[in-house]
């Protein structure tokens, strides 16, 4: 577990990783009844491997988000950034009392990631296919500086269309960043409909490794699989990049979000919210 990011980080300490994960998804519920809809699907259906990466992988500081010996965790999904607020929030890098400025006027937690905006936030993403390649640039500058740090990138697989990241996955291999790890957000579901359809990737996982890059594949809501993955990852010794690809739930948590069928931006009702949250209280982890 990331010495720096355990030290202090979040409300309560030595909690485990799957209530880490409840919190997560708890304050992202709260933050979309601000504004009535959003990207609420994917932020619960990436709790889990957010959960993993600030309690167990990451090293950081939370009173000191720009310290130098940080790992970088680039969001480059922007719109899943309430995802990235809850955890920041979790982490204690954030305060929980600004949940309800949520997407407001002035707020530091807008409906897309701005870095400029928000502690903890590494980059500014939205524009698919681009969190990357600034992920390897990162890696590469942390190289030259010898830094021990390492670059975690989450993308979705609606960003395997772009052909920026496939030159982005051929750099990184040819540079030998083994500093650099890629998490593959793969919930199969993108604007234009489920992400196999509008472009199908599979087999991904052979594309990956035929590209130079460590590989591996777990159920991305399964926490003892994702801690084993980002420990293997940045244990290894080989040098190249590495990419775990993580198959996830859109609406993890609350079984009646789970079924909506047009999910990837959410409209959830007025009364809908408090009997999301107590769906997913109620299935809270002992």
């Amino acid at each position: 577990m990331g010495s720096e990011g355990t030290a202090g980080s979040g409300h309560i300490p030595n909690i485990s990783l799957a209530e880490r994960a409840y919190h997560i998804r708890r304050h992202a519920l709260r933050m979309g009844e601000v504004q009535g809809q959003g990207y609420i699907a994917q932020a619960l259906g990436a709790a889990d491997l957010l959960a993993v990466s600030y309690f167990h992988a990451l090293n950081y500081r939370p009173h000191e988000p720009e310290w130098e010996g940080r790992d970088r965790f680039c969001l480059s999904i922007g719109h899943y950034a309430i995802a990235l607020y809850a955890a920041l929030i979790e982490a204690g890098i954030l305060p929980e009392n600004e949940i309800d400025t949520y997407g407001g006027d002035d707020s530091r937690m807008p409906m897309s990631g701005m870095a400029a905006y928000t502690p903890g936030m590494e980059i500014t993403g939205g524009s698919l296919g681009q969190g990357l390649t600034v992920a390897l640039g990162m890696a590469m500058g942390l190289k030259h500086k010898r830094s021990a740090a390492f670059v975690f990138n989450l993308m979705s697989d609606g960003e395997l269309d772009e052909g920026s990241t496939w030159e982005t996955a051929m750099a990184a291999a040819s540079h030998k960043l083994d500093n650099l790890i890629c998490i593959v957000d793969v919930n199969n579901m993108q604007a234009d409909g489920p992400s196999t359809l509008v472009s199908n990737f599979e087999p991904l996982g052979p594309k990956w490794e035929a590209f130079g890059w460590h590989m591996q594949r777990v159920d991305g809501n399964d926490i003892p699989a994702m801690a084993a993955a980002f420990d293997r990852a940045k244990a290894l010794a080989e040098p190249r990049p590495r990419v775990i690809i993580c198959d996830t739930k859109m609406g993890k948590g609350v079984g009646f979000l789970e079924e909506r069928e047009r999910n990837h931006f959410m409209r959830v009702e007025a009364d809908e919210w408090a009997k999301a949250i107590a769906v997913l209280d109620a299935g809270r982890p002992a």
